[in-house]
């Protein structure tokens, strides 16, 4: 698993079903859980961590807040060289407990100067999940377009047909 799908899926864990906001890491075993299907170290500290990351990343993404607010979990992170055969390989030096959360703080920074606004919320007012565009004009609105999109394209149609 890449740390841009972590990060992602770290982000897409408060979903709305049914018109109610949900949080799937609301408690320890769900977190450990979800912690060890990411391939995460599945422990309170890494869990709480996470939720915490989790919660600052979205307000970041969404424009809510600063990335000043993510400072905490990249601090102490540090690369680490190595050399093999064919040269230099980097690998993060992450702290003890808050490994994922570091990860997905690295991986959101790693969109934001690599592919700058390719990290966005969903356009659908009534979802909270978020996408990663890989479309060469940049122009995915949708987390999902059978879901969302087609929702959206349906009320316009809906909202333009009542208005003729």
């Amino acid at each position: 698993m890449t740390d841009e799908t972590l990060l992602l899926d770290l982000l897409n864990t408060t979903p709305v079903i049914d018109g109610v906001p949900r949080d799937t890491l609301d408690d320890a075993e769900a977190g450990r859980a979800w912690l060890a299907e990411h391939g995460q170290t599945a422990s309170d500290a890494e869990w709480h961590a996470a939720v915490e990351a989790r919660n600052a990343l979205q307000h970041v993404v969404r424009g809510h807040a600063t990335p000043a607010t993510l400072a905490a979990f990249v601090d102490g992170v540090s690369n680490r060289a190595s050399l093999v055969d064919d040269g230099v390989v980097w690998t993060p030096d992450l702290p003890e407990g808050r490994r994922t959360a570091a990860r997905a703080v690295l991986a959101w920074d790693a969109l934001r100067t690599g592919s700058p606004g390719r990290l966005r919320p969903c356009a659908n007012p009534e979802c909270q999940l978020f996408l990663i565009d890989h479309s060469k004009p940049n122009s995915a609105r949708w987390c999902s377009m059978a879901v969302c999109g087609n929702r959206m394209k349906a009320r316009r149609h809906y909202q333009r047909s009542r208005q003729g």
